[in-house]
């Protein structure tokens, strides 16, 4: 009943018009500038600028050091490890634009998702949430794995997904309220989500399902350090 129920979304989204061509150059750039390999990056950078404070043990020198070391950890190695896997044959597309094909980019992006949250349990001089969202982004990767078996689930809805609930655990944790940024990130999430519509085969159930792993592992993620 699932099979066939998917066969008949997927059969509706070929009979989408086409978008304006314009339109799917800014959805391209949008699926680009908000890759979920960035998503790590960008949440640091938010957090240097919204809690200084939490930085305050690091010298200049040493948090431009360390902003280096998440984009290399986080972007960087997955990103470079999908180009050695396409140059070496084992994958056909560096966009990954199949299910099979995003298998092995899963697990090495897992484990060094793993290894980031490893090494923030002993950082004292960074903010203690970074903690659960390394976490939180290493357990959505489980999922996602696994169900992209059944479906390619969006991994840019799983990033932003991350991304949005995160900011408002953040909030929570420190009892702020950043009104501006989660109306930002809110609105950001819906521009990726539409961005991924446009530009891709996906479905209404890859996308839908990806904001939800995302979000349910920075949950769990925030309920099991804290």
């Amino acid at each position: 009943m699932f099979l066939v129920r998917y066969s008949f979304m997927q059969q509706q989204e070929s009979t989408l018009p086409t978008q304006p061509f314009y339109l799917r150059i800014i959805a391209k750039i949008v699926s680009y500038l908000f890759h979920p390999l960035f998503i790590p990056t960008y949440i640091f950078l938010w957090l240097t600028l919204r809690f200084p404070f939490e930085f305050a043990g690091i010298t200049s020198q040493g948090l431009l050091l360390r902003k280096v070391s998440v984009f290399w950890m986080t972007a960087f190695f997955p990103a470079f490890s999908v180009f050695l896997l396409w140059r070496l044959k084992f994958i056909n597309s560096i966009f990954l634009k199949t299910q099979k094909e995003r298998i092995i980019p899963y697990i090495i992006t897992m484990i060094f998702y793993w290894w980031m949250w490893y090494l923030s349990r002993n950082f004292t001089d960074q903010p203690g949430v970074l903690i659960f969202f390394f976490m939180g982004i290493f357990f959505a990767t489980i999922p996602g794995m696994m169900l992209n078996n059944f479906f390619k689930i969006s991994m840019h809805a799983i990033g932003v997904g991350n991304a949005l609930v995160f900011i408002l655990l953040t909030c929570f944790f420190y009892q702020t309220y950043l009104g501006v940024d989660i109306a930002i990130v809110t609105m950001l999430a819906g521009i990726v989500c539409t961005a991924r519509f446009i530009v891709s085969d996906h479905t209404n159930l890859d996308v839908y399902t990806g904001l939800i792993v995302g979000a349910l592992c920075q949950l769990i993620a925030y309920w099991v350090v804290t």
